[in-house]
């Protein structure tokens, strides 16, 4: 006997994976509802750049150390990224997404490695996972469908890094520099040693850019994009603290309210604030690295052959 499915007219039936995708809309529908009630948080969307190696191929060359004369080896540190081939890894439609410092890189595929140039100082590494079936959506804000890895790592002139990544088994040894409660000595990406790395990098290929799935922004130097950054991040720290200055001379009574014709002013310190001479510092900074920028930049262009 063969047993049959009858469903009445006009109904439909659900598969587990439909039940999932639906639910998966909902969930982003009421992200992006809640986003629009709550400002313009970032949204994460990994559009055309989310392909796993299943849909497009890591075929770059072969792995290779980048020579120190093709990087200021001096004053900025050299990080490569890998993932050792796996069957998990081979098979995947969707890659995980790599940032540094909240800006979007390259996808991790499989059997593939890439590098970045990076200024020394704090960077934050996080890594997200993106739904191909949504664009590639990541997330909004603080909220993320998956983000597996969120960690900051000190980056020191002159040296190599090597992250690992894999979901399917862990390094064959542990870094013996990461301290012991260190997140990248544990999850999917492991800040690992050199002798490790070698064992297993070798065998990658170079990920390289292939649109319309696979665009990525790397390898390439993220230095100027590294200091942006620690600039942006000290001045947000600074106006925090500034905000909280300005809260303890209220409450102290170092205030001047503000005079009757100017009803939207909140009045003014009677002692000087320290966060604004850190601030005024800060600006100074900014504009010397901008100037010495632009003369390297001028520099850069004084040499051309004219015919």
């Amino acid at each position: 006997m063969v047993a049959a499915d009858f469903t009445r007219a006009g109904s439909t039936t659900t598969t587990p994976s439909s039940r999932r995708i639906v639910s998966v809309l909902r969930i982003t529908t009421l992200v992006l509802a809640c986003s629009l009630l709550s400002g313009c948080p970032t949204i994460y969307l990994a559009f055309e750049k989310h392909a796993g190696t299943f849909l497009v191929a890591v075929d770059g060359p072969q792995f290779v150390h980048i020579p120190d004369t093709d990087w200021d080896s001096r004053k900025n540190a050299m990080v490569y990224f890998y993932r050792p081939a796996s069957r998990w890894s081979l098979e995947e439609i969707d890659a995980p997404s790599i940032f540094i410092d909240d800006r979007r890189y390259f996808s991790m595929r499989g059997s593939g490695f890439t590098w970045l140039e990076m200024a020394p100082g704090v960077r934050r590494v996080t890594v997200r996972r993106p739904i191909g079936l949504l664009l590639g959506f990541e997330g909004i804000g603080d909220f993320a469908l998956s983000k597996p890895v969120d960690a900051e790592f000190e980056v020191e002139a002159g040296k190599v890094y090597y992250f690992r990544y894999s979901e399917i088994d862990k390094p064959s040894k542990r870094n013996p520099d990461l301290p012991p409660d260190s997140l990248l000595g544990e999850g999917d990406l492991q800040l690992v040693s050199g002798e490790v790395a070698f064992e297993e990098i070798v065998d990658t290929r170079l990920i390289t850019n292939k649109p319309p799935l696979g665009k990525i922004d790397a390898p390439r130097s993220i230095v100027q994009l590294n200091i942006q950054d620690s600039f942006a991040k000290e001045r947000q720290q600074l106006m925090a603290q500034r905000e909280e200055e300005l809260e303890e001379l209220k409450a102290e009574g170092h205030w001047r309210p503000a005079p009757w014709y100017k009803p939207f002013a909140s009045g003014s310190p009677t002692k000087r604030v320290e966060a604004d001479k850190a601030l005024r510092k800060l600006d100074k900074e900014v504009a010397e690295y901008e100037r010495s920028l632009a003369a390297s930049e001028k520099d850069d262009k004084k040499w051309y052959w004219p015919f």
